[in-house]
C-alpha cells in the first residue's frame, strides 16, 4: 500500500505527494536549519517523526474525505517519548505542536496537554511507518549551555528553536509540492558581503559631500568606532550615541561589518515604534537597495509605484520566516515571536541564529517583561551565536540582569566626551505648574512644543491656548494619516519661521523628526525627558535649546501608576543634577527604577513559571505565549473614514485581500478601550464592514482632537494615555 502526505484536488493519486518523500524532505530541511546551532540530528529526527501519524488507515481516508478528523501529530510525539524517554519528551512538544501550536506540559485543559496526549492509548495505528522510515537508535544530545539559575528557560528556548526548524521546513516542503510558483518566488540572492559593500560606498559618498563641522566630525568618529569594534568577538554590546550622532547608519555599519567579519547570516534591526521603523527602513533602502531590506510590521505597505509585483511578493513571503539578509521590525514582532507557541510566529526563530540583532532605543524595552526579554537575548548570544547591540542615547542599566561574564562592551571610545560635544539642550526644572501657567508659558513663545502624558491633559492645555493659527494638538486619538498631515504643516511653519505652538502626548517623542527651540515636558522618566529633548534644537541652530520640565499641580497625567513611579524617581534628579540628562544621571535613574520595580520586571512571573515546570519537564509553553503580550489587547481598532482614499478602500473591501486591506487601513485606525467602544456602540456611531469596525458618525471625529467619544466633555472618567 502507498501512503500519501498531501492530496491534490481533482488529481489522481499518481499526482499526490508520497508520505515518505515528504518526511525525508522535511527532515533534510529541518536538519539544515538546526545545524546552525549544532542540532542537525535532532532536526532530522523531528522531520521524520512529525507526520508519522499519517501512516494510519484513518488519515489516508481523510485525504479523500476532508470531513474526517484525524489527530496525526500525537502518534509521532508518543513514539518520541517512548523511544527516548525524558529526552524524547522535549521532542514530543515539537511534534505534537507542529500544527496547532506547542502545548503545555500539563494544563487545566487536561486533554490538550502534552502529558495527556502522550499517555492516551486510543491513538491511530501508524506502525506501517516501520516499512519506510528508519528512526535513529543512537543516543541523542542537546548542545546548549544553560543560563545560571535559568536552566529551564534554556531548555524551553531550545524547544522553540527546534519547533521553528520543523514548522518552517514543513511549510516550505508542502508549499514546494502544492504551490511551486509561490515557492520559487522566495529567497534573496543578496549576501552580507554585498550589503556591506553597498553601505560602504553610500557612506563614502555622504562623508565626501559633508561640510567640515563639529557635528560631522563627531559622526565620523562614531562611524570609525563602529567599524573598529566590528572586529571584536560576538557577544553583547552597547552603542551610546546622543541624538544627532549618526547612530542609525553607524549601527548598521557595525552590524554588516561584524557579520562579514564573523560569517554571521543576517542583521535584524529591532525598533520600538512603527513611526521610527518607516524612517530607518527608508534610510536603509537608500543605502543598500529596496530589494535587500525586509520591513516587517503591521503598518507596512508597498505601493505599486515603488515596488514591482515580483519584489512585493518576495518581501511578503519573506515576512513569514525572515529569509532576508536585513530585517527591520518592531519590539512587538521580535519578542512576541520569541515567546510564541504558534508555528506562524515561530517560523522565523531559526533565522535569528548567527545574526546581529540591533535593539534601537533600548531603553524602551518593555519594563514589565524586561527579565524575560533579557533572558531571551542572553540565550541568543550564549547558545545561538548571535550578537546583540543595545543602541540608545539613554542606556538602560542592564548589568544586574545579565550573567556576570556577559557585561556589555561599549562600541564608542568615549561616550561622555561624545555626549558633551553633541549636547544641544539645557534642562530646567520649573517645579509645580497648573494648566493655566503652562498655557501662559506656551503663549509667550513663537515656536514651542509642549508634551504631556495623557490625551486628557493635552486636550485641557490646548483648550486654554485656543485653536488659533499655528496652534496644533496631537494625540493617538487622531488616526496616523491625520497626524502625518498635521506634522507636515508643523514642519512647514517651523521652516518658514512662522508661529507654531504644539501640544502633544508623548507619541511625538518616538523618533519624529521635528525641531523646536523650546520644549516643555510634563514630568516623566528621565528617558522620556531625553526623548523630548531630542525634539529641541535638533538641527543645532542654537548654542543650547531649552527643555522646561514641570510637575502638574493638579496631578493631571500622573494618576497612572507608571507615570507616578517614574516621575517620583526623576524629580530629585531634575531638581539636583547639573545636567539630569548626563550619562551618570541616566544610570542613576535606571538603577533606581529597576530596584523599585523588582519583581515587576517580570510582571507575569514568566521565568518562575518556566523554571517550576522544568523540574518535571512540564513546560508551560502555551501559557507563557498567552501571557507575553507587549501590546495590551484589551482595545478595539476603529477605522476612521478620514479621507477619500480610506473610503475607497472600504468600498472595495470585497475585492481586496483581507491582509492587504488590513494594511491599507492601518493609517486610519484609532484604538479605543472597551468602555469607549461601548459608548460608541450604544449610540450606533460605529458599524461592521467585514471584520473591521468603522466610525459611521464623523461628527465624533474632531479636526483638532481626533476621535472624541460621547460624554467625554461631561467627564466620562476616561484616562487616555498617549
Amino acid at each position: 500500500m502507498k501512503f500519501y502526505a498531501h492530496s491534490v484536488e481533482n488529481q489522481s493519486k499518481e499526482k499526490w505527494q508520497l508520505l515518505k518523500d515528504h518526511l525525508v524532505s522535511v527532515s533534510q530541511l529541518a536538519s539544515g536549519f538546526a545545524s546552525s546551532f549544532e542540532a542537525g540530528e535532532l532536526g532530522r529526527l523531528l522531520g521524520l517523526l512529525h507526520d508519522i501519524g499519517k501512516y494510519s488507515q484513518e488519515f489516508q481516508k481523510r485525504l479523500e474525505d476532508p470531513c474526517v478528523h484525524v489527530d496525526h501529530s500525537t502518534p509521532g510525539a508518543k513514539i518520541a517519548f517512548e523511544r527516548f524517554g525524558a529526552f524524547g519528551k522535549l521532542l514530543a512538544y515539537v511534534v505534537a505542536g507542529h500544527h496547532g501550536g506547542i502545548p503545555d506540559g500539563i494544563s487545566d485543559e487536561r486533554e490538550s496537554s502534552l502529558t495527556h496526549r502522550i499517555q492516551q492509548k486510543d491513538t491511530v495505528d501508524c506502525s506501517a511507518y516501520q516499512n519506510e522510515i528508519e528512526l535513529p537508535k543512537s543516543q541523542l544530545v542537546i548542545n546548549i549551555k544553560p543560563q545560571d539559575n535559568k536552566r529551564g528557560f534554556s531548555v524551553s528556548f531550545f524547544i522553540r528553536m527546534l519547533f521553528s526548524c520543523l514548522v518552517d521546513a514543513d511549510f516550505l516542503d508542502t508549499e514546494q509540492f502544492l504551490n511551486l510558483e509561490r515557492f520559487r518566488a522566495r529567497g534573496s540572492k543578496a549576501t552580507i558581503e554585498e550589503l556591506a559593500s553597498k553601505l560602504s560606498g553610500y557612506l563614502r559618498e555622504i562623508t565626501s559631500n559633508a561640510r567640515d563641522t563639529k557635528v560631522n566630525r563627531m559622526r565620523s568618529q562614531v562611524l570609525e568606532d563602529c567599524l573598529q569594534a566590528a572586529k571584536k568577538e560576538p557577544g553583547f554590546f552597547t552603542l551610546t550615541v546622543p541624538t544627532g550622532g549618526g547612530k542609525t547608519l553607524s549601527s548598521l555599519a557595525f552590524a554588516l561589518e561584524h557579520a562579514r567579519e564573523h560569517d554571521l547570516e543576517r542583521v535584524i534591526y529591532v525598533i520600538p515604534y512603527t513611526s521610527i521603523i518607516e524612517q530607518n527602513a527608508d534610510v536603509f533602502r537608500r543605502a543598500v537597495g529596496k530589494d535587500k531590506v525586509l520591513e516587517h510590521h503591521s503598518n507596512v505597505t508597498r505601493s505599486e509605484e515603488e515596488y514591482e509585483p515580483e519584489l512585493t511578493k518576495k518581501l511578503e513571503l519573506a515576512e513569514e520566516n525572515w529569509d532576508m539578509p536585513l530585517v527591520v521590525t518592531t519590539n512587538v514582532q521580535f519578542f512576541e515571536s520569541l515567546f510564541s507557541n504558534k508555528g506562524s510566529k515561530c517560523r522565523k526563530l531559526h533565522n535569528m541564529v548567527n545574526s546581529v540583532i540591533i535593539l534601537d532605543e533600548a531603553q524602551m524595552l518593555p519594563v514589565e517583561y524586561l527579565k524575560p526579554c533579557i533572558a531571551a537575548l542572553t540565550e541568543l548570544v550564549i547558545n545561538y551565536g548571535s550578537t546583540v547591540v543595545l543602541c540608545s542615547a539613554t542606556q538602560p542599566a542592564l548589568e544586574g540582569l545579565l550573567p556576570e561574564e556577559m557585561t556589555p562592551r561599549e562600541i564608542t571610545r568615549d561616550p561622555k566626551t561624545l555626549y558633551t560635544a553633541l549636547r544641544r539642550v539645557e534642562v530646567e526644572y520649573k517645579g509645580e505648574l497648573d494648566n493655566r501657567e503652562v498655557a501662559d508659558l506656551i503663549l509667550q513663545q513663537e515656536q514651542i512644543l509642549c508634551i504631556v502624558n495623557t490625551r486628557g491633559h493635552a486636550r485641557s492645555i490646548f483648550e486654554l491656548i485656543g485653536s488659533g493659527e499655528g496652534h496644533y494638538h496631537l494625540s493617538a486619538a487622531m488616526c496616523p494619516e491625520h497626524r502625518t498631515q498635521k506634522l507636515q504643516e508643523i514642519r512647514a511653519r517651523l521652516k518658514k519661521g512662522l508661529p507654531c505652538r504644539v501640544t502633544s502626548t508623548q507619541l511625538i517623542e518616538a523618533g519624529v523628526d521635528i525641531d523646536f527651540p523650546i520644549v516643555i515636558r510634563a514630568i516623566a522618566g528621565i528617558d522620556s525627558v531625553a526623548q523630548a529633548a531630542g525634539r529641541c534644537n535638533r538641527e543645532g541652530r542654537l548654542a543650547l535649546g531649552k527643555v522646561l520640565v514641570f510637575t502638574p499641580k493638579e496631578g493631571e497625567g500622573l494618576n497612572h501608576v507608571w507615570f507616578k513611579r517614574t516621575a517620583a524617581i526623576a524629580a530629585p534628579l531634575l531638581a539636583n543634577e547639573d545636567d539630569p540628562l548626563s550619562l551618570d544621571a541616566v544610570r542613576k535613574y535606571f538603577n533606581e527604577l529597576y530596584f523599585y520595580e523588582g519583581e515587576r520586571l517580570d510582571e507575569q512571573q514568566i521565568l518562575e513559571k518556566i523554571e517550576k515546570g522544568s523540574r518535571s519537564l512540564n513546560f508551560p509553553l502555551r501559557e507563557v505565549a498567552s501571557l507575553f503580550k507587549i501590546i495590551d489587547e484589551d482595545t478595539y481598532s476603529v477605522v476612521i473614514p478620514y479621507d477619500e482614499i480610506c473610503m475607497s478602500y472600504l468600498s472595495r473591501a470585497d475585492f481586496i485581500s483581507p491582509r492587504q486591506l488590513a494594511r491599507n487601513l492601518q493609517r486610519y485606525i484609532v484604538s479605543v478601550r472597551p468602555w469607549e467602544y461601548k459608548k460608541l456602540d450604544d449610540i450606533a456611531a460605529i458599524e461592521k464592514i467585514g471584520k473591521f469596525i468603522v466610525l459611521r458618525d464623523m461628527r465624533l471625529y474632531d479636526s483638532n482632537y481626533g476621535l472624541v467619544p460621547p460624554d467625554e466633555s461631561e467627564g466620562g472618567g476616561m484616562c487616555w494615555i498617549i
